[in-house]
Formats: structure tokens, sequence, C-alpha cells
């Protein structure tokens, strides 16, 4: 198998945190996808990020706030998994939660270094 990176980014989902329902009920699919994907022996880790960050860029190291311009490039979390290919990793991605909000999940192989 193969190591593989989901990289969440926006959409437009509701602001949860005004809900302790609606964050529950978020809380538990991304719950019951994670179990699943773990049943199958393919999910490594994850986290959610917090939305604010800093973007350190070009030779000069100058410091922003975020490299997003709108919400859907905001990145929300990640996601290590194990897939046998890319289209394994692609069919395993397609149960995320994110897309209810219109959000997107990149997908990329990990590379391997020899050390």
């Amino acid at each position: 198998m193969k190591d593989y990176v989901f990289v969440f980014r926006g959409g437009d989902a509701p602001d949860l945190t005004s809900s302790k329902e609606l964050m529950q009920q978020s809380m538990m699919k991304w719950k019951a996808w994670i179990d699943e994907i773990a049943a199958k022996g393919k999910y490594v880790a994850g986290n959610p990020l917090l939305p604010h960050g800093k973007v350190i860029a070009t030779k000069r190291k100058k410091i922003t706030d975020g490299a997003y311009a709108e919400g859907k490039e905001i990145i929300g979390g990640y996601f290590l998994i194990k897939a046998d290919d890319i289209e394994d990793a692609l069919e395993i991605s397609k149960g995320c939660p994110g897309f209810d909000y219109d959000g997107s999940v990149e997908v990329r192989e990990i590379m391997q270094m020899e050390m």
C-alpha cells in the first residue's frame, strides 16, 4: 500500500459553533467516515486545523495572514491514509462529509524518500 494525504478545503459550511446540535451531527458524520476507513486498516491519522494561520514566502521571508482569498481556499484539515493506488484513495475520499457543504478534497500521494 502507498501513503496518501487528503487536504480538506473550505466550502459553504454553516457556522457549526452557533449550534451544539449541528456541531454534534457534523462530528458524528466525520467519526463514522473515519471509523469506516479505519475498519479497512487504511486510516493513519488526521486532524482539523484552526482557521487562522500565517504564510512565510519569498527570499525575504515575508509573513502574511493565510494564503487564501476566499473561504473555499481555506484548508480545514488533513488525513493521512494508506491506499492501494490513486484510484483507491479517490474512492475513499468520496465519503468525505465536507462534500455536503461543497467542500473539496485534494488527494496526493506522499513521495517516499530514500535516506
